[in-house]
């Protein structure tokens, strides 16, 4: 019998690495292009992911059955959406995901990032029927507040009034895709060996990237990045955790979770990456982005709320 901790671990544990990752992936976005720094680290998860399942046999206690024959044997409608939940929610979500990353820095972006529950919220009730509670729609409410009052926050150093709006725009559309991109596999998660779903989901993305690097004009800078080089030193330690560690604990969160619950808890990114972007990338806690940050988090802890009401032991 397969044991792992329950899916509301994994979605924490999730938002906490990402924050970390979100840090490095700034550092190198600044002499990276997004779309080079979303294909290099897609391939760096790919190739760890590969290693995680050729160590599965020894890992079976806590993964359970991860055979290439257990995959093969699901319908192929299965497969198809597991392969454009990874080009909807890893090609074109975490590109512009970099975009946004580059134009406004990461305190303004990990509270765009709150976007994501609100639109898992709204894809799970129009995809999955799970139903919206009113404590859901003020939850979304506040966060979207959140969201509209970080984009009248001063632009970072360097970065103009309309670059921030536009930052704030392309961040937000990454969010409604990769929330868009993860429901649409909820449905067949459940019957996924979880490595294999992580490694199909990231091989897509992979695939479309590489498509699109190979077109593109400027085709030989981006390949330059898997040369090795200084910005190795945060591209890859970003890829590690971010592509590999948050990525696995995310997709296992909304395997073995609620999606709704699971987009809530791992909205507490925003949390651990105002934090980190005022400790180590030194970036100015100002009054508006505080109050940003508050109304986000309020609006996730109102939405919180609810699931821990019901938890709670019932008496007769």
């Amino acid at each position: 019998m397969t044991t792992h901790p329950p899916g509301e671990l994994f979605a924490l544990l999730a938002a906490f690495t990402w924050a970390f990752a979100m840090v490095l992936f700034k550092y190198s976005g600044e002499r990276v292009t997004p779309l080079a720094l979303n294909l290099f680290k897609s391939v760096v998860g790919v190739v760890m992911l590969a290693v995680t399942l050729l160590l599965a046999p020894y890992l079976g206690p806590f993964l359970g059955d991860e055979s290439l024959h257990r995959v093969l044997a699901l319908p192929a409608r299965h497969i198809w959406i597991m392969v454009a939940s990874g080009v909807i929610g890893i090609a074109l979500a975490d590109t512009l995901f970099f975009y946004a990353l580059n134009m406004v820095g990461v305190g303004i972006v990990s509270i765009v990032d709150c976007l994501y529950t609100p639109s898992v919220f709204l894809f799970s009730y129009l995809l999955l029927k799970e139903q919206l509670t009113a404590t859901h729609v003020i939850g979304a409410v506040l966060i979207l507040t959140g969201v509209l009052v970080s984009t009248g926050h001063k632009p970072p150093s360097g970065t103009t009034r309309r670059q921030l709006v536009t930052g704030v725009l392309i961040g937000s559309l990454a969010m409604v895709s990769m929330a868009f991109g993860i429901v649409i596999a909820k449905p067949v998660l459940d019957g996924f060996p979880l490595i294999w779903a992580a490694t199909i989901r990231l091989v897509a993305g992979g695939l479309a990237l590489a498509g699109v690097a190979l077109l593109a004009p400027a085709r030989k800078t981006l390949w330059s990045i898997f040369r090795p080089s200084a910005d190795w030193k945060t591209a890859v330690p970003g890829a590690l955790i971010g592509t590999y560690l948050a990525y696995l604990f995310w997709v296992a969160g909304f395997k073995y979770a609620d999606a709704s619950i699971n987009a809530i808890l791992n909205q507490t990114t925003v949390i651990f990456a105002i934090i980190l972007a005022t400790v180590i990338v030194k970036e100015r806690m100002t009054r508006r982005k505080a109050l940003a940050v508050a109304l986000a988090v309020l609006g996730v802890a109102v939405v919180l709320h609810e699931h821990f009401i019901k938890l709670l032991p019932t008496t007769n």
